[in-house]
């Protein structure tokens, strides 16, 4: 008796996977909180900013990823978080004013925004669901409105199991 030949349909279906963990930035995350500058965690003494920013060893911010913070309850001028900016600009790979969570969204923002849609123009695409790596909600937000408008059809999940999201309708 023959063996009956094994048929890859998920292969053969012609669904492009999208793996968003491909998108992961494998950079270090820190966070820079400017609590540490202030005066009995409450005042900003601009001279002392000053010197402090004028001595600092930036160059240890090199590639890294930082999320600037402050997390002590003190009104903290604007200005001071650009001039952190200024000087973490030359050295660290992104940095953004918020949270590790806004930082993870900024870094997938950066790589999303490398995607052509057109590449997926009238596709079938599934948008894989699992991963190692945290990928955030936004990643995948973002991911459906660049795609929505060029797909054919737009499905969540792996390509055996998916959750179909959206259908160009017939014209």
């Amino acid at each position: 008796m023959e063996t009956p030949e094994i048929i890859n349909r998920v292969a053969n279906s012609g669904i492009k996977s999208l793996d968003l963990e491909e998108y992961y930035h494998q950079g270090e995350r820190i966070i820079y909180d400017l609590k540490d500058n202030l005066f009995m965690e409450a005042i900003l003494r601009e001279k002392d900013f000053r010197e402090f920013l004028k001595n600092h060893d930036w160059s240890q911010y090199a590639d890294k990823n930082v999320a600037i913070i402050c997390s002590a309850d003190a009104i903290v001028p604007t200005w001071a978080y650009m001039l952190l900016a200024v000087h973490l600009e030359p050295y660290a790979h992104q940095f953004v004013f918020g949270d590790l969570q806004a930082l993870e969204d900024r870094l997938f923002q950066d790589a999303l925004s490398q995607i052509n849609p057109q590449d997926y123009e009238g596709a079938r695409v599934v948008v894989k669901g699992c991963s190692t790596y945290p990928v955030p909600i936004s990643a995948y937000v973002e991911i459906t409105r660049k795609l929505r408008p060029v797909v054919q059809t737009l499905m969540f999940g792996e390509p055996c199991s998916t959750v179909p999201l959206y259908k160009k309708a017939k014209k």
